[in-house]
Parts: C-alpha cells; structure tokens; sequence
C-alpha cells in the first residue's frame, strides 16, 4: 500500500430538521392548539483512531464527508429523528487541523478515540414551544441550524519510542528487521527505505517498545536533498534516537565526519529533536576484523561530535551480536523517562499543616 502522510478533505455536518406547525385535531376537541414537533439534531462528524491503519491514502480517493441530516418534526409533538453520526477512520498519530485558519484541531493518538471535527446543526422549533395566554393557536416554527463545513488538513506523524537515523545502507532497515515484527525492504542500494517503518520489539515478557524506521539522510537534507528530509516529521514523537552508523565505511576519523554530518542536518531541521538522548550505534561489526572493532570503537567515541558523552553500542544487525544490550538499554531508558515524566505530573501536596497537626477549635 502506497504510504501517504498528508491528506485534504471537505466535511459537512448534518443540518437539523425543520420545526413542526400543526395542530391537534381529535373528535370533540376542534380547538385543541398546537402541537408540532421539533426537528431532529444533524449528524456530526468525528475522526477515530483505528490502530491497523498506516496510511492517510485513503482519503485521496474520497475527499468529501457528509453526514445525515436530521429529519423534520411532526404533528403530536413527535420530534425529528436525529441524523447519524459519521464516523471516519484514521491511522494513530493523524494531526487535524482547519485550513481556513491554520489552526490545530486537535489530534488522534488513541485506538477508538474521537474527535469531533464538525458538529451538526440543532433541530428547529415546533410551534408547542411558541404558545402563549395571547397567542394560543401560533402558525411559527423554525428551521433546522445548518450543520458545520469546514475543509481539513490532515498530517499523519508515526508514533513510535524510538527512531532510527543515519546515512542510507547504514542497516537500518536490516536493523529494525532483526528486533521487530517489521518486515522492510533490504538491499544493497542507496534510500532501500523510500517510506517510514514501523515496528514492535518486545523486550522479555512484559515490555515493549515501538521503532520507527524512515529513509536515510544525506548532506543537505535539511535544504531539501534526499528522501529523509520530508519524514523527519516522524522523529519528533520519539523519546529516543538511534543514530546507526556503518562500521565498514572507513577509519574513526571519517566515522566521525559521518556522525557529524548526520546529526548536523538534524539540528538544521528541528534543534529540539537534538535535544533528546541520541545514542550511537556501531552497525556491520561482523565486515571488521575482530582485534580492530574495540580500538575504532574507542577512536570513534573520542572524536564523537556531540557536546555531552553519550552511549555507544557495538552491534551486527546481520548476526545479532549486540543487540540484546542494546534492546535493554533502550527498555531501561524508556522506562526511566515514562517514571520521571510520572513524578513531575503527580500533584505535589497542599502547603500548610497535615490534617493530623491541625488544632481543634
């Protein structure tokens, strides 16, 4: 299926049905006022999450949504049935927003969470409500209120714990291959990942974590070149970086340029995706003869670019060797960030003295 991450549509809520005039008309009761019913509500239109969907190419091949109006009220103060609700799938991680002012709606990141993107309009009045001491027999009633139109922009932003970053043919499809349920495509050629991947690694019995995988980046990738460039976006959702680099491609010295490169275009793309942990992880350790990998691992992490010491894996996503550290490292910091981010939304006590201290009366 064709990976697309942006999408346009047209909604249009349901208007309401139109107030009821009538009147009651029984043998014996030849003045019996009025008694018209209200129109029904028009359905409204909500996005939902449905965690099998990975793509937003759906919706260009239907561009417009419309939901059911409601219908109008009757005599017997019988009440319009209500229009149904649209219900529109879409993939986890889709942001909303209205395109006529360029503000966000809202998101979905939930299975089967809902958001409301337009309401439908109210039913109209029946001539019940309009019957006074003066006025007993009124021939008024209102329409239904228009349902909301509005166009959409939708952006879809894979969710995932950890991302995976470096030079193409650094194995990164190889990698996330390897440790996860993902089954991308591998190859000896440039940008093999032409779109993002995603996949669950599942760390012992009881934790588990999302990667994302997108295509590899390049020198000028934050003007432009490459393929990266556009799915950076799905890095931004990440608590944690891979930055894969290829053990094979020369000495420490032109390692580190790589490194640099890399995370240099990130810094010109999103300086806040620098600021979470990125950890360096030394791939293709099986195509270096064994008495050198821990001296160029040693030369690789001196002249390593970034400004505060950091990790450094040695692995081979070919064989496998290094991954069980590094899987549980990453299981051990995640679980470490989801505590700290627990601790600092946990509401902190009320000042003053316990109940136990207060004095009585």
């Amino acid at each position: 299926m064709k990976f697309v991450d942006e999408a346009v549509i047209h909604v249009l809520a349901g208007n309401g049905g139109n107030g009821c005039v009538s009147f009651r008309r029984e043998k014996f009761v030849p003045r019996g006022g009025p008694d018209g019913g209200d129109g029904g509500r028009g359905g409204s239109i909500y996005l939902v999450g449905v965690s099998g969907l990975n793509t937003l190419v759906d919706f260009r091949v239907r561009t417009f949504w419309r939901a059911r109006s409601g219908l109008n009220g009757s005599g017997r103060n019988r009440t319009g049935a209500s229009g149904t609700d649209l219900l529109i799938p879409v993939p986890l991680g889709t942001l909303v927003y209205n395109q006529a002012h360029d503000e966000m709606i809202g998101e979905v990141t939930r299975p089967d969470e809902r958001l409301l993107v337009a309401r439908g309009g109210d039913g109209g009045l029946g001539n019940t409500h309009f019957k006074s001491s003066v006025r007993q027999a009124p021939r008024k009633a209102t329409p239904g209120a228009p349902g909301e139109e509005r166009m959409l922009h939708l952006e879809l932003r894979v969710l995932a714990d950890v991302g995976l970053l470096g030079l193409p043919n650094a194995g990164k499809s190889s990698l996330l291959a390897k440790i996860s349920d993902a089954r991308p495509k591998v190859g000896d050629y440039p940008f093999t990942t032409l779109t993002p991947k995603l996949g669950k690694v599942q760390v012992g019995l009881e934790q588990s974590f999302f990667v994302a995988d997108i295509p590899g980046l390049i020198e000028g990738a934050a003007a432009g070149r490459g393929l990266g460039i556009q799915f950076l976006k799905h890095l931004s959702r990440t608590r944690l970086l891979f930055h894969i680099v290829d053990l094979s491609r020369g000495g420490a010295e032109s390692l580190a340029r790589d490194i640099a490169e890399i995370e240099g275009e990130l810094l010109k793309y999103d300086p806040e995706l620098t600021r979470r942990p990125i950890w360096l992880v030394l791939n293709k350790m099986d195509l270096i003869d064994r008495s050198q990998v821990a001296a160029l691992k040693g030369a690789v992490a001196s002249l390593d670019p970034h400004p505060v010491a950091r990790p450094h894996f040695l692995i081979s996503a070919r064989d496998g060797t290094g991954l069980t550290e590094l899987l549980k490292a990453a299981a051990a910091e995640l679980e470490s960030q989801s505590a700290k981010l627990a601790a600092k939304s946990k509401p902190s006590p009320p000042a003053g003295p316990e109940a136990s201290e207060i004095p009585p009366l």
